[in-house]
């Protein structure tokens, strides 16, 4: 499989690292176990695109030069700061969407982008506030659902996170994210009915759909290595494949993280946070599953 990514995606590089020691060496002199190894896929990060360069700057001259209302500057500034915010300029991004809400205060989706911002940052009862915002102008507005259950879980407060989980759950209960999203928070609150719950819900998924993979990972339907072999099943381009180990790797990091292998997690975060997909949700947190590691050890060695 491979070999069609090199064909498709010539401005990839694939290659096969050595991976996590899995085996063990065997206390007789006359025999050693040999150390299982997998084999990872890293694709070129993703680049800033010229078009999103562009589009910052027509819209900083627009924003300084054009006779506009406030509500149109508002939302000039609200799509300069999704700009700002897909190509990482997180600080930047959240300056506009400020001045967004100062000249617009009904922006639903500015409160949604603050509260992703601020959980990011662990500021946990800011994000709060701005997801109430927004679902207090828009209730229908699932997404806001989504990253407050985020704050939630990460906020240490996993049983009402499963309530915000459960919400954007029945909206697209064939979702593969959204079962996982309510999986990782049920397991803080009951492993053992978290698995349960888990395999019900796999049953609504499409089985060609690929993330269904991460959840028979999780069930132990398939091991580790399996699930990083086909990875690149069905991947025809860079970008796609840049976006699939994205979300692949930062998932691969929660296992390990289950499975009590911190090393290996923090690993698998680092992975997720070098394919630069910065909008991906899976991104986004695997900086701060890295933080929330080092603040676990409390200052000593960062996690290898």
């Amino acid at each position: 499989m491979l070999s069609s990514i090199i064909k498709f995606v010539p401005t990839a590089i694939i290659v096969a690292v050595a991976l996590f020691a899995q085996g063990c060496v065997s206390l007789n002199k006359t025999s050693q176990k040999s150390t299982s190894m997998n084999q990872l896929i890293i694709a070129e990060p993703m680049q800033v695109s010229y078009k999103s360069e562009i589009a910052i700057a027509r819209l900083s001259e627009v924003i300084l030069r054009a006779e506009v209302t406030d509500d149109q500057r508002a939302q000039l500034y609200y799509d300069r700061g999704v700009i700002y915010d897909s190509v990482g300029l997180r600080s930047l991004a959240r300056l506009d969407f400020n001045r967004a809400l100062l000249l617009k205060p009904n922006l639903v989706n500015a409160y949604n982008f603050i509260g992703i911002h601020y959980t990011q940052m662990q500021e946990y009862m800011q994000a709060y506030d701005a997801f109430d915002s927004a679902l207090d102008l828009a209730p229908e507005h699932e997404y806001a659902y989504l990253n407050r259950g985020i704050a939630l879980y990460y906020g240490g407060r996993p049983e009402l996170a499963l309530d915000d989980f459960n919400v954007f759950h029945q909206r697209q209960k064939d979702d593969p994210y959204r079962v996982l999203w309510m999986y990782l928070a049920e397991y803080e609150v009951d492993s053992e009915a978290a698995n349960i719950a888990l395999k019900k819900r796999s049953t609504n998924i499409y089985d060609k759909t690929w993330a269904k993979q991460v959840i028979r990972l999780y069930l132990g339907e398939i091991n580790q290595g399996d699930f990083i072999t086909h990875l690149t099943d069905g991947v025809k381009s860079n970008k796609a494949l840049t976006d699939r180990l994205c979300e692949a790797y930062f998932y691969l990091g929660k296992y390990n993280q289950i499975k009590g292998r911190q090393s290996i997690a923090a690993n698998f975060f680092k992975l997720a946070l070098g394919t630069n997909v910065y909008e991906f949700v899976e991104h986004r947190y695997a900086k701060l599953e890295l933080t929330l590691m080092r603040e676990a050890i409390k200052g000593s060695v960062e996690p290898e």
